[in-house]
């Protein structure tokens, strides 16, 4: 059973197959309607995180081009490197990186100082399993299986407010990923005209029926909601008086019809509506490349295609909301340096993320990755990880969230911040 405090604590408002199109209940409509207008969240600060999920091949994304062990151990899916990247070349970066030819979006945005690489990242656990790998990200405790809170929940729960919005912590997925796990509200919409949000603020919680937003109400007592209630009805005024179909990206931008593009094209929404968003998180499916990986086509040119359209056509959209907006990639980890005989890779350790910002210290490939020659790979087949994926996190998290308890974001962590981000 959840409790009435449970419910507000862990959840804050869920609803339940309400259709938005349809209009939100009655009773909350004339709740909305008694309130004026807060402007309380416009400004904030939102984290985007993106979850690649079946493991990137880093070495192929961001490409040390001019490392003879590399193109030795890939005769197969090694690409040349050209200043500018034309046709089928990586983009030469800096005379060492090169991007791939699928992610060309992504240079104007390197080029202007805006987008940061970390290369070598990964977790310290050496596992292979996509499951437990994912589950040790996003739970931020890479040794300890029984963690009950994701990272981003505690992060939400760091933010520091005395109020939260339904909208402060959403995932644009089905169901809410593990990062979202805890007794912080966070909520998952699968598509904000569909208004389907699932009710998750606790495990406790996860499989609550309820057959309407009434009866969950009706649990509550007006003492428990005096704090919640006017932000949660103003924030839901907002997003039903938004025309979300008719929706127009600003400075012509195109998204993929992608579900990583429509995820970002939502996540965009909800940042100008000023719901009071400031974690939101998405996934990109289908980074497992163990056979016919291709080189500039083929499945992985078509996925970082994808990511690089999606995110940059955000980062476009965003306008004036640029300054206050951080997006952040992740994977669970990377492929082998050696290609193997399907024209694949295999699992590996460590990978390549991307970080985008106006506060981000980018036109850079940050981390130490050593020449690729068989002494120096870990297990004598993949990329070592040299840097501890909590350490990028947390470092973007307190320079953007201003978020610096690290002991709380990541418990079991004591190593020192990546220098992605600007300071001050």
């Amino acid at each position: 059973m959840i409790t009435r405090r449970g419910f507000l604590k862990g959840s804050g408002l869920a609803l339940f197959g309400v259709g938005l199109m349809g209009g939100i209940p009655g009773f909350l409509a004339e709740a909305a309607a008694r309130d004026k207008r807060l402007m309380l969240y416009k400004g904030k600060r939102v984290l985007v995180c993106i979850f690649q999920r079946g493991a990137m091949d880093g070495l192929m994304a961001v490409t040390p081009f001019s490392d003879t062990w590399l193109q030795a151990a890939r005769p197969g899916l090694s690409l040349p490197a050209v200043a500018g990247g034309r046709g089928s070349s990586l983009i030469d970066l800096d005379g060492r990186w090169g991007l791939h030819p699928g992610l060309k979006a992504f240079e104007p945005l390197f080029r202007e100082g805006r987008l940061g690489i970390v290369h070598g990242i990964g977790s310290p656990n050496n596992t292979r399993s996509h499951f437990d790998a994912q589950d040790y990200m996003e739970s931020g405790t890479p040794f300890n299986k029984g963690t009950a809170s994701g990272w981003l929940n505690r992060a939400v729960g760091l933010l520091g407010h005395d109020t939260l919005t339904p909208f402060t912590a959403v995932s644009l997925t089905p169901a809410l990923p593990r990062s979202f796990y805890g007794e912080h509200p966070t909520v998952a919409i699968s598509n904000l005209q569909d208004f389907a949000i699932q009710l998750k603020g606790n495990p406790a919680g996860a499989n609550v029926a309820a057959k309407s937003f009434e009866e969950l109400y009706d649990q509550t007592s007006p003492g428990l909601l005096h704090n919640a209630g006017k932000e949660s009805f103003e924030a839901m005024k907002l997003l039903q008086q938004a025309d979300l179909r008719n929706y127009v990206p600003a400075n012509g931008a195109v998204y993929p019809n992608s579900p990583l593009g429509n995820s970002l094209r939502q996540i965009a929404q909800l940042i100008k509506m000023d719901v009071g968003l400031e974690v939101a998180f998405t996934e990109s499916n289908g980074w497992d490349t163990h056979f016919n990986q291709g080189t500039d086509n083929g499945i992985f040119a078509r996925n970082v295609a994808d990511l690089s359209n999606s995110i940059a056509a955000f980062w476009r959209d965003l306008d004036a909301n640029q300054d206050y907006v951080t997006v952040m990639t992740m994977t669970e980890f990377g492929r082998t340096v050696h290609q193997n005989g399907t024209g694949g890779t295999d699992h590996g350790r460590g990978s390549c993320n991307f970080i985008l910002g106006n506060n981000v210290a980018g036109g850079k490939v940050y981390g130490n990755v050593p020449e690729l020659a068989m002494e120096n790979l870990e297990d004598g087949r993949d990329l070592p990880v040299t840097t501890d994926f909590r350490s990028v996190f947390s470092a973007v998290a307190d320079a953007h969230l201003r978020i610096s308890d690290d002991k709380v974001l990541f418990p079991d962590w004591v190593g020192s911040k990546a220098g992605v981000m600007k300071v001050g």
